[in-house]
């Protein structure tokens, strides 16, 4: 049965023009990244100064939409930036983009290319459907502090992403918790790319169809699905 993801009705209200497009993937081969991994990360960075011609990602129409809707919620911007916008500005300084694992630097790839929010999560360690909700402020966000883990709450009000268990990530796509991750062990994936006006429609499914590309090539065999975006 395919993940259900869901968006709450006071999100759309909150932030109209927001869509999210899954890539549903099984099979899938992981491990340390490698040269083919590294050079869609080294691609990706291309792209993106291309695209900004030595201005800053927070000029991005797309990245300037995502700020308003980080607002609209109570955060702050520029203290707690969207996974696209601080993602390029890795992407841009002197040491680069991290590499973190074959699947986790196709998607980042994705994200910086395209600058769009790209996240991924392991299909086996997520529990029930998926939710983006405002947080109550009583969800537990299972993360890790000084080497220990540690269990954090959400601010009321904010956007999260949750499932049965509680929050998989904070401030919409701003931070991930470990709990649900992929990791070198993961075969089986959603990768969740999320979309403001005034990106289109068909921006988002070229962003999508490409990351599905990847992982084709990076894990041959793998059952792939590009779902209709949301």
């Amino acid at each position: 049965m395919p993940l259900t993801l869901t968006v709450a009705d006071e999100v759309r209200a909150l932030v109209p023009g927001f869509t999210h497009l899954a890539v549903e993937a099984h099979g899938l081969v992981n491990g340390p990244s490698d040269e083919a991994s590294s050079a869609l990360l080294d691609d990706a960075a291309r792209r993106l100064a291309e695209r900004i011609a030595g201005g800053t990602p927070d000029k991005d129409p797309h990245i300037a939409a995502w700020r308003a809707a980080y607002s609209a919620f109570g955060a702050k911007p520029s203290r707690t930036r969207n996974s696209a916008e601080a993602l390029a500005k890795r992407a841009l300084a002197d040491g680069g983009l991290p590499r973190i694992n074959r699947l986790v630097d196709a998607y980042n790839a994705i994200s910086v290319a395209h600058l769009i929010p790209v996240g991924g999560e392991d299909l086996d360690k997520i529990q029930g459907e998926m939710r983006l909700v405002r947080a109550t402020g009583d969800e537990p966000f299972v993360t890790m502090a000084g080497g220990e883990e540690t269990v954090e709450h959400p601010e009321p009000g904010e956007i999260v992403w949750r499932d049965e268990a509680g929050v998989t990530c904070r401030r919409w796509n701003w931070r991930q918790g470990p709990r649900t991750r992929i990791e070198d062990g993961t075969v089986n994936a959603i990768f969740l790319l999320e979309s403001l006006a005034p990106m289109t429609v068909a921006e988002l499914t070229a962003a999508g169809t490409e990351l599905a590309e990847s992982l084709e090539k990076l894990s041959p065999g793998a059952r792939i699905t590009v779902r209709t975006p949301a």
